[in-house]
């Protein structure tokens, strides 16, 4: 005759015990779906923020770097003149969204020679070329501007009104009365020269 015994948990209170605590502590350690989803929803959100801000510093840099080569282009030109004497010539185009430098070589000045191109350029998203204004009063948004420049200064004066992704404004200024190119935040008025039935006598 057989007889067997049923274990109880009586039997070995000292194992009973043991897993008891094992299953607190794995209790304890795991995580509540609840929990799961806070510290996932937490992470994408520190993620947008992150790709945001990478995003907005990208295009503002694109944009810086794409107005100081325009500037340097038209420093390139004033520069060049003043120093070897020569003529020089920046071409902006609105409809292409570029520009060139060429020094001009030719008396016939609507043909750009290939060889007279000292750079060229092109404007992007990052910075959209937006309208072309002389001091003269003439202004334009789509047809070529050309701001030419020898010995003497530059023929005209005018203002390169470009636009950033926000589609804030920023000005070049070109002075006729100086060599140098100006780059203002904003869009100011330009100023124009005076006759001299306009300058009062002093």
């Amino acid at each position: 005759m057989r007889i067997c015994i049923a274990r109880t948990q009586t039997d070995r209170p000292e194992e009973d015990a043991g897993a008891k605590a094992c299953a607190r502590r794995a209790h304890a350690r795991a995580f509540t779906l609840v929990e799961l989803i806070v510290v996932l929803t937490l992470l994408g959100l520190l993620i947008m923020v992150a790709q945001t801000n990478l995003f907005g510093v990208l295009r503002r840099q694109g944009f810086k770097s794409q107005v100081q080569d325009f500037v340097s282009a038209m420093q390139m030109a004033a520069f060049s003149a003043a120093e070897n004497g020569r003529r020089y010539e920046v071409i902006i185009d609105p409809t292409d969204q570029s520009y060139l430098l060429r020094e001009i070589t030719s008396s016939d000045l609507s043909e750009v020679l290939e060889e007279e191109i000292i750079t060229q350029g092109q404007f992007g998203t990052s910075c959209r070329l937006s309208y072309v204004e002389f001091d003269d009063g003439t202004y334009t948004n789509s047809d070529r501007s050309k701001f030419r420049v020898g010995p003497a200064g530059w023929t005209y004066g005018g203002k390169i009104v470009l636009l950033d992704e926000g589609e804030e404004p920023h000005a070049v200024i070109v002075n006729r009365l100086l060599p140098t190119v100006e780059l203002v935040t904003g869009d100011p008025p330009l100023l124009t020269p005076k006759g001299k039935d306009e300058v009062p006598f002093l």
